[in-house]
């Protein structure tokens, strides 16, 4: 069966509604790119760079504010230090492998000084999952150059998903994983904002996987669909990154990216102690010049967060589920293969315990 989004699938869960792209890129002005390196010789790789760039080109002089939360701290984000100190995102932000966080997170301050960036010197945000059971991590295959390719290649519209970019090598309990993005619409006081999602999958158990409360992962059992045998199933991790116009300041960006665990926990992540789990959340409804004396900003009232706090959730959730339902089997390192989460089944299982939600 062709790999398709759920939605796709005639599989619609949460209850806000979409943006026109269902994809990060639904806030005005978000882009993203993928550069994806998938070889044999002269070792085996199944890896790449994702890079999300928060407002286009003119970022490195109007900062937005951002906010990061934690969740299980086994893994890596760079730059989250001062992001926590200042509040504000003066670059893009790149996913990546574990073993390539410096490399990736070089490049960006090599490529604001190609670009004459405004900054005198640079801190970027650059996350990561671990791909070493399809990649051969060790090898170290990615280069500046397959960063900037990311970063070069970053466009709005839709975002491609599963075995893209940063997300190639993933693996989502238990199943193929990777790249997922989705949008959710919130509506406050007559205004709409967008959040959008865009997420990096690469933990879970299967038995824990969950589809709109659906037991998928016991229905979709390693008797029908082999797991990988030998990895810690319950080990891995997720990077999440949140968007939204919404007008918000650091501290409610940071409150909004903590809503990211909500649609985790509804797909069946609990934070092992093995997952890195790290979200982080940024606004575009405001732009602060670091060279402006005073910068005026809007923001929104603490009662009027409750709708983006949901639109957060949902999206992640649905973010996590696209990236599965894209990704498709693949072999990579001594030969390890992970096998994609079969959508004929998928189907199947939602129809016997939903058949009115999804005839």
């Amino acid at each position: 069966m062709t790999r398709a989004r759920l939605r796709d699938l005639g599989i619609t869960i949460g209850r806000l509604p979409t943006g026109s792209l269902n994809a990060i890129t639904d806030v005005a002005g978000v882009r993203v790119g993928h550069a994806t390196l998938i070889r044999d010789e002269p070792t085996v790789a199944r890896t790449g760079v994702t890079a999300i760039w928060p407002g286009g080109p003119d970022i490195w002089r109007n900062y937005v504010f951002a906010g990061y939360h934690c969740f299980n701290g086994y893994g890596e984000m760079t730059g989250v230090v001062w992001l926590e100190e200042q509040g504000l995102l003066g670059a893009p932000i790149c996913i990546t492998n574990t073993h390539a966080v410096g490399i990736v997170r070089d490049a960006i301050c090599a490529y604001a000084v190609r670009e004459k960036a405004f900054q005198a010197f640079h801190l970027p945000v650059v996350a990561e999952t671990y791909d070493g059971w399809l990649s051969d991590a060790d090898s170290f295959p990615v280069t500046q150059d397959l960063a900037f390719a990311a970063l070069d290649s970053a466009v709005g519209g839709p975002v491609a998903e599963g075995n893209v970019g940063g997300g190639t090598g993933m693996i989502c309990h238990e199943f193929k994983g990777g790249i997922g993005t989705a949008s959710r619409i919130a509506s406050l006081s007559g205004t709409d904002y967008t959040v959008g999602a865009l997420v990096q999958a690469n933990y879970g158990s299967r038995e824990l996987l969950r589809v709109d409360g659906v037991p998928v992962g016991l229905e979709i059992g390693p008797d029908e669909v082999p797991s990988h045998k030998g990895a810690p199933r319950d080990a891995g991790s997720i990077i999440v990154v949140l968007a939204t116009d919404a007008p918000l300041l650091p501290i409610q960006c940071k409150r909004l990216a903590r809503r990211a665990t909500t649609g985790l926990a509804w797909v069946g992540g609990i934070g092992a102690n093995g997952s890195g789990d790290i979200f982080i959340a940024f606004s575009t409804g405001n732009a602060v010049r670091p060279d402006a004396p005073v910068s005026e900003v809007r923001t929104l009232s603490p009662d009027s967060m409750t709708p983006l706090f949901l639109a957060a959730a949902e999206a992640t959730q649905e973010a996590i589920l696209n990236a599965m339902t894209a990704a498709e089997t693949m072999t990579g390192f001594q030969g390890r293969t992970v096998h994609a989460l079969p959508l004929d089944r998928l189907q199947q299982v939602m129809q016997r315990y939903r058949p009115k939600d999804n005839a």
